[in-house]
């Protein structure tokens, strides 16, 4: 005699396994909301200013990109220094502004991840690239605001070019967004530019260049110099006429006058 097989009974609960679905995708979809309403917009309209400059009009020669008006070469004469009568106010206003960032980032100073330099001709303002970058990115911390806002404040009341340097170490990069360090040196610089922008300084005062890896001061073979080596400075000039700025395409190179530093009394901020 066939047995006969009892008809199981329906599952009326089975709602429950789409339910808890739908429950687990709106959570994801909230996660993910709430993620990018926290985003810094600060800091990504910098980046993407700098990106949008720097890749969508590439440069055709390998000076320096102004930021600001040209100017125009051969205006002027190309004598350094020049002769003009306000030369010892001049003086006197790079002194003032040594002794402001001085007194301000002493603590940095300290220890070791600020220097101010200086002579009578330019001040040095060299910040380890860690106060102001991730590592292989040229998108600033949050951090990085403040301290470049502070730099700025000192900086926007006078007339003096600033020219901005990116420089890394020689451990290759290789991105989308950077190639190579070169590309990484001169985003990061970019980006302090637009920073004191921010700051209040005047857009026709600033330039940025990157050099990569080529410029270094310390032995890439150990940590301690690579860290040294990835580092931003702040050139910022005695002349405030463009044409005897050391800035200028006319002038003598800069690499030149920093060799000179040892025979023209530059003082160190140790």
């Amino acid at each position: 005699m066939r047995r006969r097989m009892r008809p199981e009974p329906e599952n009326h609960e089975r709602w429950l396994v789409s339910y808890a679905d739908f429950i687990t995708l709106l959570f994801a979809f909230f996660v993910v909301m709430y993620s990018i309403s926290s985003v810094n917009e600060g800091k990504y309209k910098v980046l993407s200013d700098t990106l949008l400059g720097a890749f969508n009009h590439p440069p055709r020669s390998l000076e320096p990109i102004q930021v600001g008006d040209e100017i125009p070469r051969g205006a002027g004469t190309s004598d350094f220094p020049g002769t003009d009568s306000s030369d010892g106010q001049n003086e006197d206003e790079l002194e003032d502004i040594t002794q402001s960032l001085r007194s301000a980032f002493g603590d940095l100073i300290s220890a070791g991840d600020l220097e101010v330099r200086g002579n009578e001709m330019w001040i040095e303002i060299e910040l380890n690239s860690s106060l102001l970058f991730p590592s292989a990115d040229a998108l600033p911390l949050d951090e990085a605001f403040n301290l470049i806002e502070r730099i700025a404040d000192i900086l926007a009341p006078y007339q003096n070019p600033i020219h901005v340097e990116g420089f890394t170490d020689n451990l290759p990069i290789n991105s989308r967004l950077y190639p190579t360090n070169w590309e990484l040196s001169a985003a990061r610089a970019a980006s302090v530019v637009r920073m004191l922008n921010m700051g209040g300084v005047d857009p026709q005062r600033l330039a940025a260049v990157g050099y990569g890896e080529h410029k270094p001061v310390a032995d890439n073979t150990t940590a301690a110099g690579r860290r040294a080596n990835r580092r931003v400075v702040l050139l910022v000039s005695r002349f405030t006429d463009q044409r005897h700025s050391p800035f200028s395409n006319e002038a003598a190179p800069i690499d030149s006058m920093r060799e000179a530093r040892s025979q023209t009394g530059t003082t160190s901020a140790n």
